[in-house]
């Protein structure tokens, strides 16, 4: 299957999904096949949690380290039983508080649940995705499927079916195409098997949020490099999310001497006549137009009000530039409110270099 030389992209409706495609995705999966599918979060590359040679395979395609677990989707609060064990009543107050949506909750594991889904650990990663095609091909296959974003490891993660196919045509027999993901970012993960909640993931779920049922909720400390350790947690590499061109990062006290610094970055290595992208806010747009006149590529992220927008439209741009063959992208930090925590979080991780201004 890892050989497989033909990848077919399926578009499905997702108002009115042709049952035909799901039944043909759902009979992949129950046969130890691989199928990317879309979330609400990014695109996943799914398989049969249960099925230890699917799950491997999992691993083969992305060229993901085995010490990095995978998160197990389930259908319904319900399945949650099939996949986790001792669960605390904190976990069922989040989940029918928060689920379907892209919370992703830690939990004891059942023990027929295979070493490399969770790489080794005692734990599984558990979610409910809000996303009607990926809850019929869960419900259809008649199991969880266990799922990382569907694209080469290291990599901005898919928020479009076209992204899946650039890294992993010929590499899986089936991509459904539900069209761009609503969110744009991974979901958040949240480690409940302790008295004490903890946050090791920011996402789609806001810290805010998740301070509204728990209040004393912790969050772990980010960017920290622990890439040669079997994880607890998906997501927890400190490289990671990263474009093929070494993505430079701004960050500061002050706004806009840090746009500034940006600013004059960027012209420095246009001048050099380097190839040069810039993710920049609306806000920014009229400030770099000289540059972009002078070659620099842009990509408007949205208004910095709106972070939801900037989420979603972060990977696809990062994705567009190295399509441009950039030498280099640009952008700086972004506020830290609600969703901005988790794109900060993203940000750092795909950071070839964080250059500090002030």
């Amino acid at each position: 299957m890892i050989n497989q030389t033909h990848t077919k992209i399926v578009p499905i409706d997702l108002d009115t999904p042709d049952r035909t495609i799901i039944n043909e995705a759902a009979a992949l999966i129950q046969d130890g096949q691989l199928v990317a599918f879309p979330t609400e979060t990014v695109y996943g590359l799914g398989a049969d949690t249960f099925n230890q040679s699917a799950i491997q395979a999992i691993f083969s395609v992305k060229h993901r380290p085995s010490t990095d677990p995978l998160i197990v989707h389930i259908g319904s609060i319900q399945e949650l039983s099939t996949v986790a064990i001792k669960i605390p009543e904190i976990a069922l107050t989040l989940a029918h508080q928060f689920w379907p949506g892209p919370l992703t909750l830690i939990l004891e594991k059942q023990s027929n649940i295979p070493h490399a889904v969770t790489a080794g650990g005692p734990s599984v990663a558990v979610r409910y995705p809000d996303h009607r095609i990926a809850q019929l091909l869960i419900a259809t296959s008649g199991c969880p499927i266990a799922a990382p974003s569907a694209n080469r490891f290291s990599r901005p993660s898919p928020t479009l079916a076209y992204h899946v196919f650039a890294d992993l045509n010929g590499k899986i027999p089936m991509i459904l195409d539900g069209g761009p993901t609503n969110i744009g970012l991974e979901s958040t993960v949240l480690d409940v098997t302790h008295s004490c909640p903890c946050i090791l993931r920011p996402g789609g779920i806001s810290m805010e949020q998740i301070q509204s049922v728990i209040p004393d909720v912790q969050i772990r400390k980010q960017f920290f490099d622990v890439c040669h350790e079997s994880q607890h947690s998906p997501g927890q590499l400190f490289k990671h999310y990263s474009p093929k061109a070494p993505l430079c990062l701004f960050t500061g006290h002050s706004i806009d001497d840090v746009t500034m610094a940006m600013y004059v970055h960027m012209e420095k290595l246009l001048n050099m006549n380097q190839s040069v992208g810039a993710m920049l806010v609306e806000e920014d747009l009229e400030l770099f137009k000289p540059l972009a006149k002078d070659g620099g590529l842009i990509q408007n992220l949205g208004s910095v009000n709106k972070l939801d927008i900037v989420a979603k439209n972060l990977f696809a741009c990062m994705r567009r530039l190295d399509s441009a063959n950039v030498d280099c992208i640009l952008i700086h930090m972004l506020p830290k409110n609600e969703i901005g925590l988790a794109i900060q979080d993203r940000l750092f991780r795909a950071a070839e270099k964080v250059i500090q201004v002030g």
